[in-house]
């Protein structure tokens, strides 16, 4: 009989939240393409994101946090070295679960979306292209030999759960979070209606009277 321990539970519950996590993008991005070609869909999306917009720079920092304890987790209680791609993608990731806990707490939506998503989908990149190393560990190298090897999974997960899948789905997240954030200037442009259009003045009603 198979022996279930606390850190097999943890990564199940890893990669169990990262499933829900694709399943949310997913699902986000089929709405948003559904919503160029449907009026009721429109309205039926606008509705939803109404609803997400002022808890996700909230929940992308919960994310951003879970991913960084995840990492450590990994590194420091199960021994797993983090590999040259790691480290990348913690670059992106680890100031993401301060600088959007920052962001959250003072309510500075803007700022978070022009600022912090490059991070997010900068660390996404990387992560899809680490994934496929692993997916093809044939193809040459491009990570250095100080640290393990980027080409093999140090953990699997229902078979196809690895530490890169766990890091791509918590930035696809946050990403598509912040994409659909909207604050205070969002809904005034979106509220704005440009009319074209010439403006005519009567210029009998505003002439001055001629002088004697």
């Amino acid at each position: 009989m198979a022996v279930i321990t606390s850190s097999g539970v943890i990564n199940t519950g890893y990669a169990l939240l990262a499933l829900v996590a694709d399943a949310a993008v997913v699902v986000a991005a089929v709405a948003f393409i559904v919503t160029r070609t449907s009026e009721s869909g429109r309205e039926w999306w606008g509705g939803v994101r109404d609803a997400i917009s002022p808890f996700a720079l909230q929940i992308a920092w919960i994310v951003a946090v879970l991913a960084t304890f995840g990492s450590l987790f990994l590194q420091f209680f199960e021994g797993l070295q983090p590999c040259e791609f790691c480290w990348f993608q913690r670059i992106c990731m680890y100031p993401l679960s301060l600088l959007l806990g920052i962001a959250a707490f003072r309510g500075d939506l803007q700022v978070a979306k022009r600022y912090f998503i490059g991070l997010s989908i900068v660390g996404l990149g990387i992560a899809i292209y680490h994934y496929q190393l692993e997916l093809f560990p044939n193809q040459p190298l491009v990570c250095g030999a100080a640290g393990p090897p980027c080409n093999i999974a140090v953990i699997n997960i229902f078979g196809f759960i690895s530490v890169p899948f766990l890091s791509m789905a918590a930035f696809a997240l946050i990403s598509t979070l912040l994409l659909l954030a909207r604050g205070g200037a969002d809904l005034e442009y979106e509220e704005v209606d440009v009319i074209e259009g010439t403006v005519e003045i009567d210029s009998d009603d505003d002439a001055l009277p001629s002088p004697a």
